[in-house]
């Protein structure tokens, strides 16, 4: 897999998906638990990319 795309984003995209998938798993948190995690793990994922980028491009 070619993740090209994905290191050419600017970090405030990284931080806005980020923040969306912490929104939807606190709406799922009730409904399906593996879900929830899931949701939070990307959420965590994305926004330690977006930090790490942030600190390469300064």
């Amino acid at each position: 897999m070619d993740f090209s795309s994905l290191k050419n984003t600017p970090p405030m995209y990284l931080y806005l998906v980020s923040i969306i998938s912490f929104i939807l798993a606190n709406l799922v948190r009730d409904k399906s638990l593996a879900f929830y995690y899931f949701l939070l793990i990307i959420g965590l994922v994305f926004f330690v990319l977006g930090f790490m980028r942030r600190l390469k491009s300064k």
